[in-house]
């Protein structure tokens, strides 16, 4: 039953992108358990996740495996997404060749309904953001800030019922700054006691 929901609003989606982008895009949808009690969403795929079809592939997976080591918990016992369903990107003009960039607000917005259908379809207990775009699409809350909110229980409530929302650093961001490591493991230890209560 969720399955088909999910593909039916990932149809719709699907058709709406085509409509204001005027051409053909390829979407990647969620993927995973939709009874899961865990909902992860990232903000985009890259190349790698459009090539699979299937969100955190690549290196993006490995940073997920770990990830899941450290919450002892089974991939397939959760439900991965993004909030933007499709790759945002950029042409290097040196090379030509596509560059992941960071979604913008217009693209954040077009996904964020899809993206709330989808939570309702699920129904996890808890869901955690990996960074701003996440937590900010999830929340629809544009002025939040994952260096002030991370690590902390807040509540989210749409039209259904209330959920539970744990926003993290994202994993690829203590790559890029290490002096994150300490507070993105922090974090990873509190929400293992939450989701293991």
């Amino acid at each position: 039953m969720k399955a088909s929901e999910l593909k039916h609003l990932l149809d719709l989606c699907q058709q709406q992108v085509v409509d204001i982008r005027k051409q053909p895009t390829q979407l990647v949808s969620g993927f995973g358990n939709p009874d899961a009690n865990v909902l992860l969403v990232g903000e985009a795929p890259g190349a790698k996740e459009v090539e699979q079809g299937k969100p955190f592939v690549g290196q993006a997976g490995k940073n997920l495996d770990l990830f899941l080591e450290t919450l002892d918990l089974k991939r397939e016992a959760i439900y991965i997404t993004n909030v933007v369903k499709y790759r945002p990107y950029r042409i290097n003009p040196k090379t030509g060749r596509k560059c992941n960039r960071p979604p913008n607000k217009k693209e954040i917005e077009l996904f964020m309904p899809y993206l709330h259908n989808e939570i309702e379809v699920i129904e996890p207990k808890t869901i955690v953001t990996l960074g701003n775009v996440a937590l900010r699409a999830v929340s629809s809350r544009f002025h939040l800030n994952i260096g002030e909110e991370h690590g902390q229980l807040l509540t989210l409530s749409l039209t259904s019922r209330t959920y539970e929302l744990f926003p993290l650093y994202h994993p690829a961001s203590i790559i890029y700054n290490r002096s994150l490591y300490d507070a993105y493991y922090n974090d990873l230890k509190i929400l293992k006691q939450l989701i293991h209560q």
